[in-house]
């Protein structure tokens, strides 16, 4: 069971801010959805509620989204999905229900850098930022792979750029957590390729990394694709085998890309995924 000793509710994020370093047992509470799933007791919890970080405002060259906003809000927000060729709609549209989606945060997705996560996924593959009260800004693409700053996440700021964006992701079932998740975007003339629940939080890969040097890639380049998401770590789970994993991560990586470039998966890499697929075997999802 989950218990709390104090709520404090802030009403600017300076002052929750200042709460949360004065006590190093504070924990900073978003739409409060996993931290309900675990069980401990903690002293004092900060709502962000009153903070007022649930906006959507736009400019004429980024969304910048308040930690506090419901995933509902963004993924039915019309401009956004148009500007991002409906990456993110499509990343959360199968995570457990409207319901669910109606109190979840897009910060405390974020923030949370969890492996399973298909928001952090769709977003590391655009241009984004965050902003924290004292830290200040930063790139998503480094609070990945830098950790936890004790501080107060305010905002997200997508970039608009000319994306090419595509979602791709293997689920069991409807609203199951993900197998694995890619999400594929050109934009600034390279692509980026977001790598999730291997079942590690998300990497990024950029075109050097991918092999990728062109807008609509040859079978030659997305073949280097292929074997470069497969060189990522892979972990086994209740859900999939390491081995399962790497499989499907290249084929999504692949299929991604190339419906975000407008084409069909080149008919030798489709033959390709269909043998390794059946020499796998019954590897996948028991292990």
């Amino acid at each position: 069971m989950l218990k709390f000793t104090k709520i404090e509710r802030p009403s600017t994020p300076r002052e929750a801010y200042e709460l949360l370093r004065s006590s190093k047992t504070a924990r900073v509470m978003g739409g409060g959805l996993w931290m309900r799933l675990q069980h401990r007791a903690i002293p004092c919890v900060i709502d962000l509620s009153a903070c007022g970080l649930d906006q959507i405002e736009e400019s004429d060259d980024a969304f910048v989204i308040g930690a506090m906003t419901p995933l509902s809000a963004l993924e039915s927000h019309a401009d956004f999905v148009r500007a991002t060729n409906g990456v993110f709609t499509a990343a959360v549209c199968d995570i457990v229900g409207p319901q669910f989606r109606n109190l979840a945060t897009v910060g405390g997705s974020l923030y949370g850098r969890f492996g399973f996560s298909d928001v952090l996924c769709a977003l590391l593959a655009l241009e984004c930022e965050v902003k924290f009260t004292g830290a200040g800004r930063m790139s998503l693409a480094d609070l990945c792979e830098e950790g936890y700053p004790r501080d107060v996440l305010e905002r997200v700021v997508v970039h608009r750029r000319p994306y090419q964006a595509s979602y791709k992701c293997l689920r069991r079932q409807a609203t199951d957590f993900p197998v694995v998740n890619v999400a594929a975007a050109y934009w600034g003339d390279e692509w980026h390729v977001a790598v999730g629940a291997r079942p590690c939080r998300a990497r990024l890969l950029t075109g050097s990394q991918l092999g990728l040097e062109s807008k609509r890639p040859s079978r030659e380049e997305l073949a280097r694709a292929l074997e470069a998401v497969r060189t990522l770590p892979f972990g086994s789970n209740y859900l999939a085998s390491a081995a399962y994993r790497r499989h499907v991560a290249g084929v999504l990586a692949v299929r991604a890309v190339c419906e975000a470039a407008g084409m069909e998966v080149p008919a030798p890499l489709e033959g390709r995924f269909e043998d390794e697929a059946k020499a796998l075997g019954a590897e996948g999802a028991e292990e």
